[in-house]
């Protein structure tokens, strides 16, 4: 795996080497054309050593006893600096040299803090990596997270699984899908603010990571500033208010500090129709130091939220309805209702221990435990339509497909009863009538209510044949940290990370409103259709098969899962050359426990078998010193990945099968970059490459005509038409390579020009193998309860999920009155839906009933019908202002930034194809028909969007 290490880019250097003293520290700050900044205010962490910078920007701390320190400079309408050093036992007087502060660009909601080492940036023999080591938020990083990140621009195409992010020294992925819940801390900015970020495959010292950054954030009590910090906010886009406030008491005198915040987010209703979003944040922190070389942390966070989401579309239904639709919701007594709500509690409690252990060692240990229920609400149905209003069959192109069919059929069929079906779908769609456009809740009601009494299953009454159910994660995660770093000398540094992690998720659908009806039966609806004979049960053998609000119901399974990891890392630096090397070896043993016996798979309940991966990785990073402000950067990476525990079971919610030939990934990645950082200058130009090879990928969704045949244990044959089901492909290949350009220029003191670059081919490279499974279809001839079809012709697609080319160009004035205002043109192209491998496998093109390819198939007509699927391109122009005031112990900040100030309502940020016919003859009907039945869904940008800050400090 190692033969192709290569080396990477990032902009955060060595940290500041360990110096110990009782000392005077002092130091200059400057802004970027070298002119003193005054009246900024530094605060020494953890201690009560607030002072003022003078007129010529001069500020010192007296007396400082040996060890490691940590300053926040602020002063408004300037960038934050953390600054880090250590004052050593052999030194009376420490120099930090000249600090240069930043003007703000973009006002202090986006809250970017840049962490340097301390040394003189214009002494090449020293630490003179300093200007790189800022969060990651050179030009580039900014510009795309804040004015591309909006429209869904993914630098480098990674997706955000491949990362990591650590609060408090462990990880928040959760191992069932590897994302990141950022909801478990939602609206509590003013905490998570300032992370630190090895961006990219960098190397970071406190987790080896991914092909993604590494954010750590860190909430320690006595580092936030001493007093309150108030924060309103209005906007248009999920939430409307934001408000939320903060106080920290800073370190007393018996070495106790608290910092509390509180925040509250809502919408009655937000830019899509019908939706709504409810959520508070809170967050508790207690720092207790013990003595000079040992502190210990306690800190709980917790964000409860209940909001509705919005659908995804085809372009039919936004024609006649606008991007804001939103078919999830409907009138329930003249009142707004949606299916889809997510609510949930995930609280974190952490207990941090930080440890002097000597001059030149330190370590920090944490214990960490999230507990919890995320819900998703949705509607389910048993034998009946389908109650969403943009079901096919109720779409005016169902209507205007029949005519056509029937006409094609028989030319003088009367087709007069299809005509004015489809004239009242159309007025009703055109004009926004919500008995056609939204759904019907008082006739789900009714329908309900009109079921006739029945006895079955033990239970009397009338069952609800549409009801809504939550789908259900329960989780309880330990996790536990040790963080550990020896100081050889000023130039040579070792770190350890030590981690563990126990994750279990619960995870099974309830009950959540039966909509009128007394009860719904635990079956399978599709049962007679494609398993006629069979009980249909999902839980065979229970004795309460009616299920009543609150019950389970259709699937009930427990993911477990412990990992373990161990990350050396070795620090040094000569004269012209930075050097970071960082290891890794991982253990994770997963597993799956069916609580229901379902009637089609043997698999299904009990405990499987343990999955056990060992993963190992190296990552390099290598910064050469041109000069002072030259620098070229090589960083590589070479690591494998276990599978998260949803690509592993490929269908847990009915079996514990896993997913064929499932490996770890594996990753290669490098890049090279030249970086220029001068008072008037800052670009980067970076070139990188990255590779993954044995990824296995997972989706789920509806099918017809997928014209296969299942064998039970009797050898009866079945054949199954329509079912939902899980495509599978394994060993995926794909590669992510491009060049990013990232520039900033000042033509005075005030004006500033901004722009980037950024152009990428985003590919698969292979033809991977795919296949199907089913919740209907149950095991295949050969007992898999998967079957193989053959490869995925994906060779050269382009991958979905985020736009291969963007560009941005800006212009920022800054006032020495404390206020700025900025604009940015920004364009994205090359932006593709993620190709469906099903349709294009062997399976697709092949008769199961004469073994050869189906009649009318050419090379040119495949060509056509699956040709990659591109959505257009776009332009956007976004604005931000803001001022800043000092009014004695005051500080007053308003900033407003709007984007899409031309209100390009065109732009498609995201959508997937439609896979419901997966053979060819019934796919190439639909798309020559003139109306497309099973054409992709999209989700659109909102339009223009704002957002207006007000910030008060006291």
């Amino acid at each position: 795996m190692f033969k192709r290490l290569s080396f990477i880019t990032m902009f955060t250097l060595l940290p500041a080497s360990y110096y110990f003293a009782q000392t005077t520290v002092y130091g200059y700050l400057k802004d970027a054309d070298a002119k003193p900044v005054e009246n900024a205010e530094i605060d020494l962490k953890g201690t009560e050593g607030d002072v003022s910078a003078d007129k010529i920007g001069y500020f010192q701390f007296v007396d400082l006893m040996p060890g490691h320190y940590q300053v926040v400079i602020t002063k408004p309408n300037f960038e934050t600096k953390v600054l880090e050093f250590d004052v050593t036992a052999d030194e009376k007087r420490r120099d930090l040299g000249v600090i240069t502060l930043y003007s703000a660009l973009t006002g202090a909601e986006q809250g970017l803090a840049f962490i340097e080492s301390t040394g003189d940036e214009e002494n090449s023999s020293q630490a003179s990596t300093v200007g790189l080591l800022q969060s990651s938020q050179d030009v580039f990083s900014r510009i795309a997270a804040f004015d591309l990140g909006a429209y869904w621009f993914r630098p480098r195409g990674i997706d955000g699984r491949n990362g990591e992010v650590m609060m408090n020294g462990v990880s928040m992925v959760k191992s069932d899908n590897g994302n990141v819940d950022f909801g478990n801390w939602g609206g509590l900015n003013e905490i998570t603010r300032y992370p630190e970020i090895a961006a990219n495959h960098s190397p970071s010292e406190y987790a080896f990571g991914g092909v993604s950054s590494v954010i750590y954030k860190n909430t320690k009590a006595s580092e936030y500033r001493k007093g309150f910090q108030f924060t309103q906010s209005l906007t248009n886009r999920n939430y409307r208010n934001r408000t939320s406030l903060r106080y920290s008491s800073g370190m007393n005198s018996k070495g106790w500090a608290f910092t509390v915040m509180g925040a509250r987010r809502w919408a009655q209703e937000g830019i899509q129709e019908g939706t709504f979003y409810d959520a508070y944040g809170g967050f508790i922190g207690v720092e207790k130091k013990i003595n000079d070389k040992h502190t210990i942390t306690f800190n709980a966070i917790g964000a409860p939220y209940k909001r509705s989401t919005s659908s995804p579309s085809t372009q039919e239904v936004y024609n006649y309805r606008g991007v804001h639709y939103n078919s999830y919701w409907g009138y329930q007594d003249g009142e707004k209702r949606s299916e889809r709500v997510r609510q949930g509690f995930q609280p974190i409690f952490q207990l941090q221990d930080f440890l002097k252990l000597s001059d030149k060692s330190s370590l920090w240990t944490t214990v960490s435990y999230q507990f919890g229920k995320d819900k998703a609400s949705r509607l389910d149905w048993q034998n009946v339509p389908n109650p969403s209003p943009t079901y096919y069959r109720d779409l005016p192109s169902f209507y205007a497909n029949q005519i056509k069919d029937a006409l094609a059929a028989n030319p003088a069929a009367d087709v007069s009863g299809l005509e004015t079906a489809l004239k009242t779908a159309q007025e009703a769609w055109s004009s926004g009538n919500p008995a056609f456009t939204q759904i019907d809740w008082d006739q789900i009601y009714r329908n309900n209510a009109a079921q006739p009494v029945i006895s079955k299953y033990g239970v009397t009454g009338r069952r609800s044949v549409v009801y809504q159910v939550n789908d259900v994660s329960d989780d309880k995660i330990w996790n536990a940290a040790t963080h550990f770093v020896h100081n050889f000398n000023d130039a040579t540094r070792f770190i350890l990370n030590l981690s563990y992690q126990n994750y279990r998720a619960d995870q099974y659908r309830e009950i959540k409103d039966l909509l009128g009806g007394d009860f719904a039966f635990n079956i399978d609806p599709f049962a007679s259709r494609n398993q006629p004979g069979k009980s249909g049960l999902l839980n065979e053998g229970e004795a309460n098969i009616a299920k009543r609000e609150g019950d389970k119901i259709g699937y009930d399974y427990t993911f477990r899962r412990q990992e373990a990891k161990i990350n050396p890392g070795l620090k040094f630096s000569t004269s012209k050359w930075d050097i970071f090397v960082s290891a890794m070896a991982g253990y994770s043993s997963s597993s799956r426990e069916g609580m229901f016996r379902h009637y089609l798979y043997k698999d299904s309940y009990g405990k499987s078998k343990d999955y056990d991966f060992w993963n190992f990785g190296l990552k390099g990073q290598a910064i050469y010193r041109i000069d002072g402000r030259n620098f070229l950067v090589y960083n590589g990476a070479a690591f494998n990945q276990a599978p998260f525990l949803e690509d592993l079971f490929i269908n847990p919610r009915v079996n514990s099968s896993v997913a064929p030939n499932v490996k770890s990934t594996v990753y290669y990645a490098n890049d090279l970059s030249y970086v220029l950082n001068s008072p008037f200058v800052k670009m980067r130009l970076t070139g990188f490459i990255v590779d993954s090879e044995n990824e296995t990928n997972v989706q789920r969704f509806f099918a017809d005509g997928i014209q296969l045949e299942t064998t039970d244990d009797q050898g009866n044959v079945t054949p199954l038409q329509s079912a939902f089901v899980t495509q599978v492909m394994s060993n995926v290949e794909k590669r992510n390579m491009g060049v990013e350009l990232g520039l900033s220029y000042k033509l005075t003191p005030s004006w500033e020009l901004q722009g980037l670059a950024s152009y990428g081919q985003y590919v698969y490279k292979n033809n991977p193998e795919t296949y199907f499974a089913s919740d209907a279809a149950g095991v295949f001839a050969d007992g898999n309860s998967f079957l193989e079809l053959g490869k995925a012709y994906l060779d050269g697609y382009r991958q979905g999920g985020t736009p291969q080319q963007g560009y941005s160009l800006g212009v920022r004035y800054n006032s020495p009155k404390y206020w700025w205002i900025g604009a940015n043109w920004n364009y994205l192209d090359d932006n593709y839906l993620d190709p469906s491998a099903i349709i294009r496998s062997e399976r697709f093109v092949q008769n199961p009933e004469t073994s050869t390819p189906f009649a009318g198939i050419t090379e040119s007509e495949l060509r056509r019908l699956l040709q990659p699927h591109k959505l257009p391109s776009a332009f956007f122009i976004n604005a931000n202002v803001g001022k800043s005031w000092l009014l004695g112990k005051y500080y007053v900040l308003i900033t407003a930034s709007v984007n899409n100030i031309l209100d390009n309502t065109d732009y498609i940020t995201g959508g997937f194809e439609q896979t419901r016919n997966v053979s060819f003859p019934g796919f190439q009907q639909d798309q020559d028909r003139e109306f497309t039945q099973f054409g992709p869904k999209y989700w659109y940008t909102q339009g223009r969007s704002y957002f207006i800050n007000l910030q008060l400090r006291f």
